[in-house]
C-alpha cells in the first residue's frame, strides 16, 4: 500500500535550494551524502484540477494557517515573494522565490483540509 509521497524540485542551484529548505524553512532532513538532503515535509494532500489537453502540469504549494503572518516571517528572513497575496477563491495565495530561481506556491486554504483527516 502507498504510505508516503516523494516530491521533487528541479533546480539550477540545488545546493542553494537545499540550504534554503534546511536553514530558512527549517525542515528536518536525512543526509544521503555528498550534500544530497532528503527533507521531511509537513503533512500533504493531493488535488486534481481539470485542464485543457497539452497544458498538463504539476504544482507544489506549501500550506499555512495564516498567510500574512507566514509571509512576514519569511520576508524577515530575506525570502522574496514573486507576487502579492491574492484571494483565489480556494484560498489566499502567493509565491516564494527559491535561491535557485524557481518558485513555490504558498497558501492559506479556505477549503476543508484533507491532511487533518
Amino acid at each position: 500500500m502507498i504510505n508516503a509521497m516523494h516530491l521533487l524540485i528541479y533546480s539550477t542551484d540545488a545546493a542553494a535550494d537545499r540550504a534554503f529548505l534546511r536553514d530558512v524553512l527549517g525542515f528536518p532532513y536525512a543526509d544521503d551524502g555528498d550534500g544530497w538532503l532528503i527533507f521531511k515535509v509537513p503533512p500533504a494532500e493531493l488535488g486534481v484540477h481539470p485542464t485543457e489537453a497539452g497544458t498538463e502540469r504539476h504544482e507544489l504549494f506549501f500550506m499555512c494557517d495564516d498567510v500574512e503572518a507566514t509571509v512576514a516571517e519569511l520576508t524577515a528572513k530575506g525570502v522574496e515573494l514573486t507576487r502579492p497575496v491574492r484571494d483565489d477563491g480556494f484560498g489566499l495565495t502567493t509565491e516564494i522565490r527559491l535561491p535557485g530561481g524557481g518558485t513555490l506556491g504558498l497558501y492559506e486554504p479556505k477549503h476543508a483540509k484533507a491532511y487533518e483527516l
